[in-house]
């Protein structure tokens, strides 16, 4: 298929077409591969741990991975980054003959690694499941005992609502992490408020 073709095919399709995207539920994501089930985690502060405690927390996680044929993990960042910004700033630095301009521009740019570095902790963690297709078996049940599991071993978790994973999804696509509510259709809270 060549380019235009696809581009043609492209054009028609939804965002969640184009990433692959069945549906998001309740409970979990459907895509063409599969159903996954994300389970939000809090993570232990380490640093205040000793030495025999941040072993257990590794050795945890090993059972986990041992234990569990598909688990995958996400690291998020879930602020916004700058450094497009910063590489911007830098490049008008070393163009730009006016002393004054370039003090102001090192301030801003400073001023973002200022943002950043009080932001440097808001990271987020996710554990994410792929749903057996087991006759007879209810997927509640199943995700119960992945959160069971996951408790067993010692992990603070919470199964991500259909919000969670439309902001999980905003953050890993996008790096968008403004909105506090994601629309399924672009407007539909506007036209269900006033309507």
């Amino acid at each position: 298929m060549n380019n235009t073709k696809k581009k043609e095919r492209r054009r028609g399709q939804s965002a969640r077409q184009l990433m692959g995207l069945e549906e998001i539920t309740d409970y979990s994501l459907k895509t063409a591969g599969g159903e996954l089930v994300y389970f939000l985690v809090k993570p232990d502060n380490l640093s205040v741990l000793s030495m025999e405690g941040v072993r257990g927390r590794v050795i945890a996680l090993e059972n986990l991975l041992r234990g569990t044929e598909s688990v995958r993990i996400l690291a998020l960042n879930s602020r916004e980054s700058f450094e497009r910004n910063k590489d911007w700033y830098a490049e008008r630095i070393q163009h730009d003959q006016n002393p004054a301009l370039c003090n102001l521009l090192r301030q801003d740019a400073q001023h973002l690694d200022d943002i950043q570095a009080t932001t440097a902790s808001t990271r987020e963690f996710a554990f994410l499941f792929q749903l057996e297709k087991r006759s007879g078996e209810d997927v509640r049940s199943q995700i119960a005992r992945m959160e069971k599991t996951l408790r067993d071993q010692g992990f603070h978790v919470q199964r991500a609502s259909e919000q969670d994973i439309k902001r999980l999804l905003a953050i890993y696509y996008q790096q968008d992490v403004f909105p506090e509510y994601f629309d399924d259709l672009d407007g539909e809270r506007w036209v269900t408020q006033n309507g």
